[in-house]
């Protein structure tokens, strides 16, 4: 008894003093900052371009539609971006993260920040696994575009980042921080890339280069992808869901002041990841519990048939 209480007593002083403490951030400190952004077709990618932009930062933004990208491009000129370019390319691609990252270098002479944040959204016409089934061909395209990649295009850009002490952002998940039914290789991965870029850090810290590295936690965000998961999956489509430019808003803000994690909402996603840390089983109960009884795609998996 006496230690939950210590446990409990120790988070709620922990959590007070991160909700009393933010970081100064000065919006001039990244006028003229050379940003790379992935996945800016649609959602937060594309939210934070025009964060950026109305900050007067140099950015190149990445994804497949190359005619969404010449719309969000010239949105960014009207708002103020010093510089705004993109390259139509597919992340999964090892050709096209070269390509991404020396055109920062061509056209921009450097780079500064580089937020990786896109999806292997559009495999076989599926976002998440549902019930894991097995199916490896899936899990191989996934974790190639949504894990290696990320990897891939940090490698690239470090040399230039460690020359301006510059930042890298990963654009993570809750699913990342605590498992989550129906998410299995998604979680899988943003799992990977919490511990990958945890351990990258502390290696930088360690080579005396002060790249920065930031891991957003993110929780339900109000993106059109974000509620088609939710409505794929036969889950309650009526949950509040945090809203699209205050997300992009803070994922900013976490880099531009080199903070290690950012949780957001905060409320929501900060406060199970602490649960499932310190009472695995109970979180695991509410997390199953959210979905048994609610989703249409809790059909048994082929795997224990």
């Amino acid at each position: 008894m006496g230690r939950t209480v210590w446990l409990l007593g120790s988070l709620l002083a922990v959590g007070i003093a991160y909700i009393l403490y933010e970081p100064s951030f000065d919006p001039e400190s990244l006028r003229g900052a050379r940003v790379v952004i992935t996945g800016c077709s649609s959602g937060i990618g594309e939210q934070m371009a025009y964060e950026y932009a109305q900050l007067g930062a140099k950015v190149i933004i990445t994804a497949r539609r190359e005619k969404r990208l010449q719309e969000v491009v010239a949105k960014m000129s009207d708002l103020g971006a010093q510089q705004a370019l993109y390259v139509a390319g597919d992340m999964g691609k090892a050709e096209d993260c070269e390509r991404t990252i020396q055109t920062a270098k061509d056209k921009f002479g450097g780079l500064d920040i580089l937020v990786i944040n896109h999806l292997a959204s559009t495999i076989d016409n599926k976002f998440f696994q549902f019930l894991w089934d097995g199916d490896m061909d899936y899990a191989e395209k996934h974790i190639q575009a949504n894990y290696v990649s990320y990897i891939r295009l940090a490698s690239l850009a470090l040399p230039m980042l460690h020359k301006n002490s510059g930042s890298i952002v990963v654009v993570g998940s809750g699913a990342g921080r605590f498992g989550v039914p129906l998410n299995t290789i998604y979680s899988g991965t943003k799992f990977g890339l919490r511990g990958f870029f945890s351990t990258l850090r502390q290696e930088l810290h360690i080579q005396e280069s002060n790249v920065s590295v930031t891991y957003i936690v993110l929780g339900s965000i109000g993106t059109e992808l974000g509620k088609k998961a939710i409505k794929d999956r036969g889950l309650d489509t009526t949950q509040q869901m945090a809203p699209v430019a205050e997300a992009a808003q803070t994922i900013i803000r976490g880099g531009a002041t080199r903070q290690r994690e950012v949780y957001y909402p905060w409320g929501q996603i900060w406060t199970v990841s602490k649960l499932w840390d310190f009472f695995p089983q109970l979180a695991d109960y509410f997390l199953e519990q959210s979905v048994i009884g609610v989703s249409t795609k809790l059909d048994r998996s082929p795997l224990l048939d």
